[in-house]
């Protein structure tokens, strides 16, 4: 420590004085306040969380240096994609209404910014394919024109490429369509993903499964918002496409519920053929649509309400 130097006649020999006689008490007060440091500091630092803090003792008007424990959580925070499909980040919100319950270990889910996909390795198709249509993304700047068909490199080999597609009589038909998905450039491109993608005949593509598609979007924009899954039927005979081998659906299946004042739901299955009929030959119910894929839908629905809603299929009823 340093002594006080003080202006005298004498300074030499009183400051020499001074000196001598308060270090050895300057010390031990030096000897104190470390301990006191120690015992009464430290212990707000926890060694098995790795907590590091700077007292303010030691530094007047301090910030409090965050714990290694909340750093390591405010990292994985960034790292963890957002719920909020809004901001045009990957949904990973495995508690939405639309998810279906799990079909167990032959699944890959894939989270993409407007939709979940449930992958299936052997068909290189998705099982199911399920989004939260809202009125607001229903409509948007960003349209299909310029995004190319992409090849999933979240799943692994082999899997589905254009020349997969390319003179198979096909179209690569969307599950979760481009027109549900204009709210959002990533969102758009997303959907343009083959595991959001089957062989579709070219008529049902453009005709009576296209008319369902842009009826769910009036629906949503009548009511808010509404929830869909939709995916392939694939039978035990079924045929390919290309070199990897991409199974061809028999037909494809899709299921809506509305939360929006009574609940209700219903369902359509639609052959995978050329052809033109009035919707009401392609209505079900959700009961008889999840016999037909083994495919549990809207399980977090209170039980009464799903089994009100699923036993039930009134086209007129959603109005047009």
């Amino acid at each position: 420590m340093t002594c006080l130097m003080i202006k005298t006649h004498k300074k030499f020999d009183v400051n020499s004085a001074i000196c001598r006689i308060f270090a050895p008490m300057m010390r031990v007060v030096g000897n104190i306040s470390v301990f006191l440091m120690t015992t009464i500091c430290m212990p707000s630092c926890s060694l098995f969380s790795g907590t590091h803090v700077l007292s303010q003792d030691y530094k007047d008007n301090s910030e409090i240096v965050a714990t290694n424990q909340e750093a390591e959580e405010t990292a994985n925070e960034s790292r963890r994609p957002s719920k909020d499909i809004h901001l045009g980040k990957v949904n990973r919100d495995r508690s939405g209404l639309e998810i279906p319950a799990s079909m167990g270990q032959g699944e890959q889910i894939l989270y993409r910014t407007g939709y979940t996909t449930s992958y299936n390795r052997e068909y290189k198709l998705p099982n199911w394919t399920a989004w939260h249509l809202t009125a607001s993304h229903t409509n948007g700047p960003y349209k299909r024109k310029g995004v190319t068909y992409t090849e999933d490199k979240e799943v692994g080999y082999p899997r589905a490429t254009n020349a997969d597609y390319r003179q198979s009589g096909y179209d690569r038909g969307h599950m979760c369509p481009s027109g549900d998905n204009k709210w959002s450039h990533q969102a758009q491109e997303d959907c343009f993903l083959f595991t959001n993608m089957c062989p579709q005949s070219h008529n049902l593509n453009g005709g009576d499964w296209n008319d369902l598609e842009m009826l769910c979007r009036r629906w949503a924009e009548r009511y808010g918002d509404i929830y869909i899954v939709c995916g392939p039927l694939v039978d035990k005979t079924y045929r390919t496409i290309g070199r990897n081998k991409v199974a061809v659906p028999y037909a494809f299946f899709k299921v809506v519920l509305c939360m929006r004042g009574m609940p209700k739901a219903i369902g359509f299955v639609y052959e995978n053929e050329d052809g033109h009929r009035p919707m009401t030959d392609y209505v079900l119910t959700v009961d008889e649509v999840e016999r037909l894929t083994g495919i549990d839908f809207f399980p977090q629905l209170p039980d009464d309400v799903e089994n009100r809603v699923e036993a039930m299929a009134d086209l007129a009823e959603w109005g047009k």
